[in-house]
């Protein structure tokens, strides 16, 4: 089975053709999809998108961009709002210090808020990290401590020793398009590290579409070019990739029920 770990289809950039996507994306192979949500605001989009369709399901979370119209936000709310039918994880959330369009500080603490919902839902944590290795490593670090729980780091493109570091403490790393950039060797060196039975593919679309695609907008029918990567960057046959990745998956995602033969 082909999963599209993460996805943005209730993005402006897929209004025009949204349900073509989605076809395209079947026909492309495409067995199942997780809808991540980004904001609160446009969460019932998100969540709209898992209740009509059968293959798709999704999270709900504030990014790290969005963390300072959510100070509110606690994780009473976020659990609450996990409650919903197919809803799987919690987040997207983290720490974006490339562009830091919300303050640091206030990243940190929703990205707590988040960590503290995931602990208590026992659900996934989607976790987003730029330029942020030294604090992340420290949150990641201090809250293990308050309690156990479980994170995937989403689209890993950071540092080695943030990733060893959150392969100790048991984490999933996803990989995306960045893997066939030219210039992204650093990334598959770490993709080459990651634990073998915790990688998972994902598009992110609308963006980092794949090589030969790069440079339009991504979609999850792309995601193939996305498990080849992976494959040739860990020398396994690409059946292999695809099995190792779907194991990880429902793995991670426990909430999602395995499809007879997937």
């Amino acid at each position: 089975m082909l999963i599209d770990s993460h996805v943005n289809l209730h993005a402006p950039q897929f209004d025009d053709d949204r349900d073509a996507v989605i076809t395209r994306a079947r026909e492309a192979g495409v067995g199942m999809l997780v809808e991540i949500s980004d904001k609160l605001s446009t969460f019932e989009a998100t969540h709209g998108l898992a209740l009509s369709h059968p293959d798709i399901w999704c999270t709900v979370g504030v990014h790290p961009h969005e963390a300072k119209d959510h100070l509110h936000v606690t994780p009473e709310v976020l659990i609450d709002l996990a409650q919903r039918p197919r809803v799987v994880g919690i987040g997207e959330c983290g720490l974006d210090f490339h562009y830091d369009l919300s303050p640091r500080d206030q990243q940190e603490t929703v990205f707590r808020t988040h960590i503290a919902a995931a602990r208590r839902t026992g659900l996934p944590l989607v976790v987003h990290t730029r330029e942020a290795d030294d604090r992340m490593g420290a949150i990641l670090r201090e809250e293990a401590v308050e309690g156990p729980f479980r994170f995937l780091m989403h689209c890993y493109t950071s540092g080695a020793e943030l990733a060893e570091q959150a392969a100790e403490m048991g984490a999933w790393f996803s990989v995306s398009g960045i893997a066939t950039f030219k210039a992204a060797e650093d990334v598959r060196t770490v993709i080459r590290a990651m634990p073998a039975d915790r990688i998972i593919v994902e598009t992110d679309c609308p963006y980092l579409a794949p090589v030969p695609h790069r440079g339009r907008r991504n979609e999850p029918a792309y995601i193939g070019h996305v498990l080849q990567a992976l494959a040739d960057i860990r020398g396994w046959s690409r059946k292999e990739a695809e099995a190792r990745t779907t194991d990880a998956f429902f793995a991670l995602f426990d909430r999602i029920p395995r499809p007879e033969g997937a």
